[in-house]
């Protein structure tokens, strides 16, 4: 899977949480959470739907390694899958 095909999983999983923002809007380096104004629960929520979707599983040691668009699709590239 290349980096734009898991960034627009991403993009498409942020629309389901945010409606309301433009997450296609974001810079590979914003802060998802502030650019996007979602809580600590939705953050979970969107972790817990790309582990279900890219068959990963995400400790929580590391939830604090993906803050960023960049972080997060190259979180995804080396995660290992079940």
């Amino acid at each position: 899977m290349t980096e734009a095909e898991i960034r627009e999983i991403v993009i498409n999983s942020l629309k389901q949480i945010a409606p309301d923002m433009a997450p296609e809007k974001l810079h590979p380096d914003d802060n998802i959470r502030e650019k996007l104004e979602i809580d600590s629960f939705d953050a979970l929520r969107l972790l817990v739907e790309l582990d279900e979707k890219f068959g990963m599983e995400t400790p929580e040691e590391d939830y604090g390694k993906i803050r960023t668009m960049r972080g997060l699709v190259n979180y995804i590239l080396q995660a290992p899958r079940k």
